[in-house]
């Protein structure tokens, strides 16, 4: 639940009004509520700014999971749940998401190069949960993810089969399907 909730907006929303209730009372001459409002209204606010400046969104859906695939989350191995859960929610102090497992795994040669997660989907291949990461690869041909597609089999562990597709537009999609 909290990770669907912006910590920067937050902030930004509680500060700003903790900061306006202490400007106000510092007008009319309340000063407990003027030390109350400035004391916790300005660092919330200054916490909010820079929180939104360190926030990554959310990727989306491409689609809304069906409610078969929903039920095969029960599927899913540790590893795909986690990497949907990272990706769906609020991230602070990171560039982009799964960027330390696109280093890893070699295909992102510079910060500028790097393919952007755009979107993911969730469906059954064959009866079996799949997890499908859509990059916008501009900069890493398709060639490239096919040839490091046994490295991400391993990667992201056992059970599961890696599937490399073109999208598209310089788009890949990497589907992650339990097996």
């Amino acid at each position: 639940m909290l990770g669907s909730v912006s910590l920067g907006t937050l902030g930004l929303m509680v500060g700003s009004l903790l900061t306006v209730v202490g400007v106000v009372a510092y007008a009319t001459g309340n000063a407990t509520l003027n030390l109350a409002g400035f004391f916790y209204g300005v660092p919330l606010l200054l916490g909010g700014l820079a929180l939104k400046a360190a926030e990554l969104k959310p990727v989306p859906y491409r689609e809304t999971p069906t409610p078969a695939a929903i039920a095969g989350r029960s599927q899913a191995t540790p590893i795909q749940t986690q990497i949907r859960k990272d990706v769906t929610r609020y991230r602070y102090g990171q560039e982009a998401h799964l960027d330390s497992t696109l280093a890893t795994l070699g295909l992102s040669p510079s910060k500028a190069e790097r393919p952007v997660l755009v979107a993911i989907a969730e469906t059954l291949t064959d009866g079996a949960y799949t997890l499908i990461l859509e990059f916008d690869s501009p900069a890493v041909p398709l060639e490239v993810w096919q040839a490091k597609q046994a490295k991400m089999q391993t990667f992201f562990g056992p059970n599961i089969r890696v599937a490399v597709t073109e999208q598209g537009n310089e788009r890949v999609a990497v589907a992650l399907i339990r097996e």
